[in-house]
C-alpha cells in the first residue's frame, strides 16, 4: 500500500549508502560504485529490503552501492533495464515475485527470466495473510472455510488486480480448499484492502506488510497466514496449511538479488558471499522484520531451486484458471 509503505519508510531510517573508502584496487571487483536497480517506488517493501541489505554490503566491502528506483509496469521496466545491462557485476537487480515469476506467466515480458538473469541470493519472503471484514460471520479459519463451502459464490474477495501475486495466491487457497468466491480486482492493494476494511468486500489474502496495521488496529480480522510454518513476524497467526485439504499450502512473495546473465563467476560468487555475510548480521535481520519481510537467506543454488518451485506453483494455478493479462 503506497501511503502505508511510505509511512513505514519514514519510520525506518535508512542512511544513505556510504561512499567507497579504499575500494578494490588493480581491477578487482568492485573498484567503482555498484548500481542497485529497484523496479518499484521508494518505500515499497522490495525497496526497503534491498536498501537495508545493500547498506550492510557496502559497509562490508568499503565500496558504494547506489540505489536507483526505476518503477513502472508492475516492476518490469526496472527488471528489463537490468536484463539489458552489461554483465559486469556493476548493475544488480532487487528481484521480486511480480516481475520475475508471475508476470512472465500471464503476459508477454521484454525479457526471458531464465536466459536474462543469474540468481545471486534470496534475502527474504513476504507472508500473506487471510483477512476478513470485521463483522464477517466466522471467527476462525476453519469456520471461514465452512461458511464459504455452505454458500458457494456468495462471498467476495479483493486483490490488487487480475494476475497479480495476491490474486494467484488467493486462487491457490480457494482451489485447495474447494471454495467458490467472487473476485473483485482493484488497481493496487490499497483500494482493495480499504474496501475490506469498509465492509464492501468480504475478504482478501494480502501481504503482512499491507495488512498488519489493519488487523492489529481492529479494522479487519486476520484468520491465518500463507506460510506452512507460520511466521515469526506474527506468531499469533495460524498457518492456513493446517486446515483440511490445505496441506502443502506454503507460498509468499520473495525478495532477492540477481544480475545479468553472463556475469563472470568470480563476480557472482563475491556478490553471493557478501550478501550471505550481510544476512548473518542480527541488525539486518531485525530491520527486515521491521518492514514485514521474514528473513529467508538462500545462496545462489538454493535461490535457483526456490525460483523453479515458485514458478511451478504459480504456473499450475494460472493454467488451471486460464489467466492471461493480455491477449
Amino acid at each position: 500500500m503506497r501511503r502505508r509503505s511510505l509511512l513505514l519508510a519514514a519510520a525506518l531510517p535508512l542512511p544513505a549508502l556510504a561512499p567507497g573508502q579504499a575500494g578494490a584496487q588493480g581491477g578487482a571487483y568492485p573498484n567503482r560504485p555498484v548500481r542497485l536497480i529497484i523496479p518499484w517506488p521508494p518505500g515499497q517493501a522490495t525497496d526497503l529490503m534491498a536498501r537495508v541489505t545493500a547498506q550492510r554490503i557496502s559497509e562490508q566491502w568499503g565500496q558504494s552501492i547506489v540505489p536507483e528506483n526505476r518503477a513502472g509496469a508492475g516492476g518490469m521496466i526496472g527488471t528489463d533495464f537490468v536484463a539489458k545491462a552489461a554483465p559486469d557485476g556493476y548493475t544488480v537487480l532487487a528481484a521480486s515475485t511480480g516481475p520475475i515469476t508471475t508476470a512472465p506467466l500471464v503476459q508477454r515480458t521484454p525479457y526471458d527470466v531464465e536466459r536474462a538473469f543469474t540468481p545471486i541470493a534470496m534475502i527474504a519472503i513476504s507472508p500473506y495473510v487471510l483477512i476478513v471484514r470485521k463483522d464477517f460471520p466466522a471467527q476462525t479459519a476453519e469456520a471461514f472455510v465452512a461458511r464459504l463451502k455452505a454458500e458457494p459464490g456468495k462471498y467476495t474477495y479483493a486483490t490488487s488486480g487480475t494476475g497479480a501475486a495476491a490474486h494467484l495466491i488467493s486462487l491457490m487457497f480457494l482451489s485447495k480448499a474447494g471454495l467458490d468466491a467472487v473476485h473483485v480486482p482493484f488497481q493496487g492493494s490499497a483500494p482493495g484492502l480499504t474496501a475490506v476494511a469498509a465492509g464492501q468486500v468480504d475478504f482478501a489474502i494480502e501481504t503482512l506488510v499491507a495488512t498488519g496495521s489493519l488487523f492489529r488496529q481492529g479494522n479487519v480480522r486476520a484468520l491465518g497466514v500463507s506460510l506452512a510454518n507460520g511466521t515469526e513476524l506474527a506468531p499469533e497467526l495460524m498457518p492456513l496449511a493446517r486446515l483440511p485439504g490445505l496441506q502443502g499450502y506454503d507460498i509468499g512473495a520473495f525478495g532477492g538479488f540477481m544480475v545479468p546473465a553472463a556475469t563472470p563467476r568470480e563476480v557472482v560468487d563475491r556478490l553471493a558471499a557478501e550478501t550471505e555475510r550481510a544476512l548473518a548480521a542480527p541488525e539486518v535481520t531485525q530491520r527486515l522484520a521491521t518492514i514485514g519481510m521474514q528473513p529467508s537467506p538462500r545462496n545462489a543454488a538454493g535461490f535457483r531451486e526456490f525460483l523453479q518451485r515458485h514458478r511451478e506453483d504459480f504456473r499450475a494455478v494460472i493454467e488451471a484458471n486460464n489467466i492471461r493479462v493480455d491477449g
